[in-house]
């Protein structure tokens, strides 16, 4: 396989995934209480969102790119 058509259909894979998930979750550690042998810790969940535009333009960008890797040059 050509190199275009390569990273086109990784690009087309990373579209279809932002589109399914919409965000990155993410979990954090942290020390809520702290009395010497006394220790006490809280999971916080965090997201960081991936905008559906990022998805359309991944996919976008995949497509042209196999659409061009598939073509012969002359």
């Amino acid at each position: 396989m050509k190199t275009k058509t390569i990273a086109g259909l990784t690009l087309i894979i990373v579209g279809v995934l932002i589109f399914t998930y919409q965000g990155i979750s993410y979990t954090t550690r942290e020390k809520a209480i702290d009395l010497g042998p006394l220790q006490v810790t809280a999971e916080e969940t965090h997201t960081l969102p991936l905008p559906p535009v990022l998805g359309a333009l991944s996919l976008l960008g995949g497509v042209l790119l196999v659409a061009l890797g598939n073509k012969r040059t002359a």
